[in-house]
């Protein structure tokens, strides 16, 4: 059935009802039957009721016309839902958020044209009025509907009408479209809610009654209808359709809840501000866009630097912006640049923010441009029914459970690319884990990562199934269980990715698929294997020596320092006499100037007229000035700048991670961090160390996604290991004064 049988459908009803008022002695002047709802968009389903409204004059006099008409519509054997209102009696109903949204399309059917022109125009202009308070009523019963009836793209049972993504929200677009707050609607959205309208037609008539649901039997006669090829494509082109009008939806949320925030001033403001927040991208209105003059040809990782930069800020990644990227962007280079693989970490680790950046992606059709195997798992439905989602959004959200988790392992990047990757073998005739090993080592190697990284990747797909198998089947107490498991997890990195993958993997699955009680059987297990395999630590790779500038070497106090910018960024390199707290003053510098630290080495080197502090700092900000640092890092040493206050920890923030290492050295203390990545926090480490008297010997610090993992080498002035004693303070006074 198609939009030509709905108007066939609503015509017939339209003439019903003129002939009806007519034999009923409706009055031409002061009284008129509208159509309103879907009857008024002339949209009728083959059991649709007739939705109509007598509305009339204040005091005209209706006699027996109110009960005599509907009798002709009722005998017709048509399903009516009626009543009579006068002008004002309306505007008292359309309090009722219902009765305004259906009225917003009422259409004239009989009497007086000019009293349904008034009426329509009046509802129009009430709407408009109040719609900064209606609207977030509209968004609340919204919201309630979509708990019940969950996700049209997802649902096992879906209703195409009520569920997110269905014709509802559609109808809920066009009037956030008619306030005139936002531009709502688009040429995606319409063609969408006609396919939808058409699915529903077919819905109603293999059912035989008003029914919008589609029963797991229908799925095959539905195809035939819709001249698919089995149930299979039915289902994906009606999840598609609810996916598209769900993402439309929460987009158009989106940018309404940023005009409603919106003061008075910036209303009046004809051209959007564009504040740069990365090179080539910036942001505007709450929507990630492309910077005045940048070309998306000259650079192949601004669709992925985008798309992290909005989903890391919680905003809105303009549509137009990454159509365009996909568009006219230059393809990635294999293997990639650092920049484009530290993007995708940077948009698997961003929580909240992933998905709706995600579908923005999928609907522009931007992951096939640096993940061609996502179209084998799009759109795909799990076979087993304890999963709430289909593949490729169940992906998603392990990603986002992943982002959850990164705390609790030494490499977040691979926890987040494994999650990304984990049933990527999914479609195949062959085991999922079986089928995705080799898929996930080769698109691993295309990003850029080592073989080393490309292995361990590859193992986790394939076994990231075992964990909680064995865990669950057999007794994680017994040896030969934990026995099994090390036969596949080399070292004990190996097994916290594992660990963490198993849950994020389980948390997207279900709630009933993470309990309690499976937690603590694999964390029975996993404690067991992580004993057998021992504290292990990774490697510190060795540093050379840089040649001391002759200021330094004749001033005790000099500080010099040296920018090196390359593709990235930049180097910032430090060297000056070693004391205690030197490192803490020049990362205060730093964090002064509110420059991200994404890595950082520190050591010492010895010669014949002294001692020697160097550091190298890793920044994003290629045009920083040497001398601006040197100036900053003079006013923290003085204690007159101003410093970033870490004292309290933001809402919503993980707590700090502080570890001591104590098999990582024979000569020194190592503490190892995991914090969020903000500006300070090396600094107010390192401060605390020099305010304990402790001296740092090295200290290696990295960015993964929005985690520092931070690695400082302590000792005792002199070059003394710190007792347990020393080493649980320290330990202590930096988690305190990281918030935690």
């Amino acid at each position: 059935m198609t939009a030509a049988d709905r108007q066939t459908r609503a015509t017939s009803a339209d003439e019903l009802c003129r002939e009806a008022y007519a034999a009923s002695g409706g009055p031409v002047t002061g009284v008129a039957l509208v159509a309103v709802g879907g009857y008024g968009r002339g949209e009728l389903a083959p059991h649709s009721d007739l939705d109509v409204v007598l509305v009339h004059d204040d005091g005209v006099d209706l006699g027996d016309l109110g009960a005599t008409l509907w009798y002709p519509l009722w005998d017709s054997g048509r399903r009516l839902d009626h009543s009579v209102r006068s002008m004002g009696e309306v505007l008292e109903a359309a309090t009722d958020l219902r009765v305004a949204l259906g009225l917003l399309d009422a259409r004239h059917l009989a009497g007086d044209p000019g009293l349904s022109l008034r009426l329509r125009t009046t509802m129009l202009a009430d709407w408009r009025r109040q719609a900064r308070t209606r609207l977030p009523e509209l968004k609340v019963m919204t919201r309630k509907r979509h708990d019940v009836t969950g996700e049209l793209a997802h649902a096992s049972v879906p209703d195409v009408k009520e569920a997110e993504g269905g014709l509802r929200d559609a109808g809920v677009l066009k009037a956030i479209e008619a306030s005139w707050l936002v531009d709502a609607s688009t040429p995606a959205l319409e063609a969408a809610r006609q396919m939808l309208l058409d699915v529903r037609d077919e819905v109603q008539d293999l059912a035989g009654r008003p029914a919008d649901r589609i029963a797991p039997e229908m799925w095959e006669p539905l195809a035939q209808r819709l001249g698919l090829a089995d149930a299979g494509a039915a289902q994906r082109h009606v999840r598609s359709l609810g996916r598209r009008i769900g993402h439309l939806s929460r987009l158009a949320w989106r940018r309404t809840d940023a005009v409603m925030a919106r003061s008075t001033g910036e209303r009046g403001r004809r051209t959007p501000a564009l504040e740069r927040i990365a090179p080539g991208i910036a942001l505007s209105r709450g929507e990630v866009v492309l910077d005045a003059g940048t070309r998306p040809g000259d650079d192949p990782t601004l669709l992925l630097r985008a798309a992290a930069e909005a989903a890391s800020r919680d905003a809105v990644l303009a549509p137009t912006t990454a159509a365009r990227l996909v568009r006219e962007g230059a393809p990635l280079p294999v293997p990639w640049p650092a920049p484009a693989r530290d993007a995708l970490v940077r948009l698997l680790a961003s929580g909240s923010g992933l998905l709706p950046v995600w579908e923005t992606l999928d609907e522009v059709e931007g992951i096939e441009t640096f993940l061609p195997e996502w179209e084998q798992i799009r759109l795909l439905p799990h076979a087993s029914a304890i999963h709430r989602f289909t593949v490729d959004r169940h992906v998603v959200e392990t990603c986002a459970e992943a982002g959850a988790l990164i705390r609790t392992v030494r490499r977040p990047d691979l926890l987040l690319v494994s999650a990304l990757l984990h049933d990527i073998g999914k479609g195949s005739l062959q085991d999922h884990s079986v089928a995705g090993e080799p898929l996930a080592r080769k698109v691993v190697a295309r990003m850029g990562f080592t073989d080393l990284d490309a292995e361990v990747v590859a193992s986790l797909v394939r076994w990231h199934l075992l964990l909680a198998d064995l865990a669950t089947t057999r007794d994680p107490d017994d040896p030969a269980t934990t026995a099994e498991l090390l036969t596949h997890v080399p070292d004990a990195a190996s097994l916290e990715l594992l660990r963490a993958l198993t849950e994020a993997d389980a948390r997207a699955a279900s709630p009933a698929a993470w309990t309690t009680w499976r937690a603590s059987l694999v964390d029975r297990l996993v404690s067991r294997a992580g004993h057998a395999l021992g504290a292990e630590i990774a490697q510190v790779a060795p540093v050379g020596s840089l040649p001391v500038p002759d200021a330094v070497r004749r001033d005790p106090t000099a500080v010099s320092v040296e920018v090196t910018p390359h593709e990235v960024g930049a180097t910032v390199t430090v060297v000056a006499a070693d004391r205690v707290g030197l490192l803490a003053d020049v990362a205060g510098g730093l964090a002064a100037l509110r420059v991200p630290v994404h890595a950082a080495r520190a050591w010492s080197q010895v010669d014949a007229e002294g001692e020697w502090a160097v550091s190298a700092w890793e920044v994003p900000d290629a045009y920083l000035d040497a001398s601006v640092v040197r100036e900053r890092i003079r006013r923290v040493v003085e204690g007159t700048q101003r410093l970033p206050d870490l004292s309290a920890r933001p809402d919503g923030e993980l707590p700090p991670i502080v570890e001591v290492r104590p098999d990582a050295s024979r000569a020194s203390l190592v503490l190892e961090i995991r914090t969020s990545d903000r500006p300070g926090v090396v600094h107010r480490v390192l401060t605390t160390l020099a305010g304990l008297g402790l001296t740092v010997a090295s200290a290696h610090v990295s960015t993964l996604g929005p985690q520092a993992v931070d690695v400082f080498y302590v000792q005792e002035v002199g070059g003394v290991r710190p007792t347990e004693e020393r080493a649980a303070a320290a330990a202590h006074a930096v988690r305190t004064a990281l918030g935690g």
